[in-house]
């Protein structure tokens, strides 16, 4: 139950943070700071899918509901669009896949997190590819390490 908690509590952060932190102009394209954090929340939902099961989906739904209550209404309807489609990608993917949970969750990051990106980006508006490249490049850092510490044989 405690990764679920912190599962919604990092959706609605994110979202806050979505909402408050500026997006950061760089030579290529935009970047949110926050986007990292969004591929921290990627691996979070495969942790509490291990410990919970198919009930990782109301975490989803949780989040949501709170994000456009305390959120940017505009920032969170973007999120939830996001999260729903590639959550639920991911989510399928990582219960397909009979891999090792280290594989399991860069697999379903390598699709969720287009997904996600694309979408965020179409809803607000700032869809480019640069922007694209850089908010997926960030939001796989979290998968990336998860998958480099069980090559390395550390129990994730």
């Amino acid at each position: 139950m405690y990764y679920f908690i912190l599962y919604v509590l990092s959706i609605l952060l994110v979202n806050l943070g979505f909402s408050y932190i500026p997006m950061i102009e760089t030579s290529i394209g935009m970047l949110s700071p926050v986007a990292f954090a969004v591929g921290g929340i990627f691996v979070l939902r495969d942790y509490v899918q291990r410990s919970i099961g198919h009930h990782v989906l109301w975490g989803v739904g949780i989040g949501a509901v709170l994000s456009y209550a305390l959120a940017d209404p505009f920032v969170a309807i973007a999120s939830v669009l996001a999260f729903l489609t590639s959550e639920l990608a991911d989510w399928g993917l990582y219960t397909l896949t009979k891999k090792p949970f280290h594989q399991r969750v860069l697999i379903s990051s390598l699709l969720s997190t287009p997904i996600d990106t694309a979408v965020f980006l179409l809803w607000i508006d700032q869809m480019s590819a640069g922007t694209f490249g850089l908010m997926v490049f960030s939001k796989m850092v979290a998968a990336f390490i998860i998958w480099n510490l069980g090559n390395r044989g550390v129990k994730v």
